[in-house]
C-alpha cells in the first residue's frame, strides 16, 4: 500500500485523519495520505512566519537556482509524476504528461522572474517648484500566502501558486484538493531537497472546516483560490482585509467564421470540447458557427467525437476516461436530459456509465438550459449558428462568465472587433479557449474571477510597492 506523508513546514508528518485516494476510473485504492487538522495548520503558520525574513533576504541568484532545480527534477521524473497524476484524477496519460511538462516550465519561468530587478526611479518635480526630489520604488514580499488548488489540474494549478510565491520571497501554505493530493505531495519531496528555508512551503490536504482558516485568518496576507464560483465569491466575502485572487469558472465560447480553416478548427475544437472530459474551466463549451459552415462543422465534429477512444487513463491510446466522481457524472447526465426535454437536439453521446459520460454534442440550445448558461464541467458542448459577427459577439457575451473566448478567423477586422468587444480576460486567435500559456496573464471578468495568474502577474499581487522619496 502506497502511503504519502503530508508536508508541514519542512517536515513530512502524519495525522489522526487518514485520507484514501481512489482512482476514479475503477475505484481502486491508489494510496493513503492524511488530512491536516487545525493544530498542524497552526504549527505550519507559526513556522512560516518565523522564516519570513530569511526568505525575503534570499539572494536572487539563489532563488533562481532553487526554482530551476525544482523545474529540472520535475522534468527528470515526468513519467512517474504523470502516472501518479493520472491515477488520482483519471486524466488520460497524454494529458497528464503535458501537465507535468507545463509544471516544470512554470517553475522555469519563475526562476527567470526571480532574478529581475523591478526597481523604478521616478522624477518627482512639482509644477512651478524647483524641488528636484527623486522617488525610488522597490517591491517587497507581501507576507504569508494561502493557496487553494482544485482537482482538475492538481499539479500545474498548484504550481501557479507555489512558483510565484517562492520567486517573490513569500512563505506559502497550499491546500491541494482532497481527491487529488498525491502529485502535490510528490512535488513536496522535490521542494524539500532544495536549499529553500524549511517552513517556506507547506502542502497540507485539509477538510473544508480546517481549510477555511486559510480564508479567515488575518495572518495570511493573500489568498489565491482556484475553484468554483459559488465557493470563491463566498471566500471573498469572508476573507476580511487580505488580498484575494480568484480563478473561477466559465462556459467559454468558440466562434468559427466563414473565413476560418475548417479542418484546423475541427481538430482543435475536438480537443477543446472533450479533453479531460471537459473538466477544465476554459473548456470550449459553446460553439458559435457561421451559418455557411454550421452543418458541415456539426456533422464532422460528430464523426470525430464518435471515434474518440475511451479507456484506462494509463493507456497511451486513451482519449477520454471517467469524470472525477459519479456524483458529478450524474449531474451532467441530468443537465443533458433537461436540455433535451427543453428542446435541445442530441447529436451524439448523452449516456452515462458510472462516472463515465460519453462525449456529447447538443444543438438548438438556449440560455434557459444549464448546459448552455452554467459551467457544465463535463464532456458536453452546445453548437449554435450565427449570421453576422455582431450576432456572434452578442451570443458570446450572453453569459454571466467571462474567462476566455476562441475565434477562428482570417479576417483582421473581425478579430479586432472580437478582441475589443467580447467580455473576457483573454481572446485566443485561431484556436479554442482551452489554451493557456503559463507566462501569460490568465484570469477572467464578471463571475469568472478577480485578478490574474501567470507567474509575473501573480507576483504583482505577492509584492507590495514601497517608495523612498529622496
Amino acid at each position: 500500500m502506497n502511503q504519502y506523508l503530508i508536508y508541514s513546514a519542512g517536515k513530512f508528518i502524519t495525522s489522526n485523519q487518514v485520507l484514501e485516494v481512489k482512482n476514479p476510473f475503477n475505484q481502486s485504492l491508489v494510496a493513503t495520505t492524511y488530512l491536516a487538522d487545525q493544530f498542524i495548520l497552526e504549527e505550519a503558520i507559526i513556522k512560516s512566519l518565523a522564516v519570513k525574513e530569511e526568505l525575503q533576504n534570499i539572494a536572487p541568484q539563489k532563488k533562481h537556482n532553487i526554482l530551476k532545480q525544482i523545474s529540472n527534477e520535475i522534468y527528470a521524473n515526468r513519467k512517474r509524476l504523470a502516472e501518479v497524476l493520472s491515477l488520482e484524477s483519471a486524466k488520460p496519460l497524454k494529458y497528464a504528461l503535458a501537465e507535468i511538462d507545463r509544471s516544470a516550465y512554470t517553475f522555469a519561468i519563475a526562476s527567470e522572474e526571480s532574478k529581475k530587478d523591478n526597481t523604478q526611479h521616478l522624477a518627482l518635480n512639482r509644477i512651478n517648484n524647483t524641488d528636484q526630489r527623486e522617488g525610488v520604488v522597490n517591491y517587497f514580499p507581501i507576507g504569508l500566502i494561502a493557496g487553494i488548488a482544485p482537482f482538475n489540474f492538481p499539479m500545474n494549478l498548484a504550481v501557479h501558486k507555489l512558483a510565484p510565491a517562492i520567486a517573490s520571497g513569500c512563505p506559502i501554505i497550499l491546500k491541494p484538493a482532497s481527491r487529488t493530493p498525491l502529485s502535490c505531495l510528490e512535488l513536496a519531496k522535490i521542494i524539500d531537497r532544495t536549499e529553500l528555508p524549511k517552513g517556506s512551503v507547506s502542502i497540507l490536504p485539509m477538510d473544508r472546516a480546517t481549510g477555511n482558516i486559510l480564508v479567515k485568518d488575518e495572518r495570511f496576507k493573500l489568498l489565491s483560490f482556484t475553484g468554483s464560483p459559488d465557493i470563491g465569491w463566498k471566500m471573498k466575502a469572508e476573507s476580511q482585509k487580505k488580498k484575494i485572487v480568484l480563478e473561477l469558472g466559465g462556459n467559454a465560447a468558440t466562434i468559427i467564421t466563414e473565413s476560418a480553416d475548417l479542418k484546423d478548427a475541427l481538430t482543435k475544437s475536438l480537443m477543446g470540447a472533450f479533453a479531460y472530459s471537459g473538466q477544465i474551466c476554459i473548456h470550449a463549451q459553446r460553439f458559435i458557427i457561421h451559418t455557411s459552415l454550421y452543418q458541415k462543422f456539426t456533422d464532422e465534429l460528430k464523426e470525430l467525437a464518435l471515434n474518440l477512444k475511451y479507456g484506462d487513463p494509463l493507456f497511451e491510446t486513451t482519449d477520454v476516461s471517467n469524470m472525477i466522481d459519479e456524483e458529478n457524472a450524474i449531474r451532467v447526465e441530468k443537465w443533458i436530459n433537461e436540455a433535451i426535454q427543453q428542446g435541445a437536439q442530441l447529436i451524439c453521446g448523452g449516456k452515462r456509465n458510472r462516472s463515465y459520460v460519453e462525449p456529447t454534442i447538443l444543438t438548438n440550445c438556449n440560455h434557459t438550459m444549464k448546459v448552455y448558461a452554467e459551467e457544465v464541467f463535463g464532456p458536453v458542448i452546445c453548437i449554435n449558428s450565427y449570421q453576422t459577427i455582431e450576432d456572434a459577439i452578442d451570443q458570446a457575451n450572453n453569459t454571466k462568465f467571462g474567462l476566455q473566448c476562441g475565434i477562428f478567423t482570417n479576417n483582421e477586422t473581425e478579430l479586432n472587433k472580437c478582441f475589443k468587444q467580447i467580455e473576457v480576460g483573454g481572446v485566443i486567435h485561431n484556436n479554442v479557449p482551452t489554451i493557456r500559456y503559463d507566462q501569460m496573464p490568465y484570469g477572467g471578468v464578471k463571475e469568472s474571477g478577480l485578478g490574474r495568474e501567470g507567474v509575473r502577474y501573480a507576483m504583482l499581487d505577492m509584492l507590495e510597492p514601497k517608495i523612498l522619496v529622496k
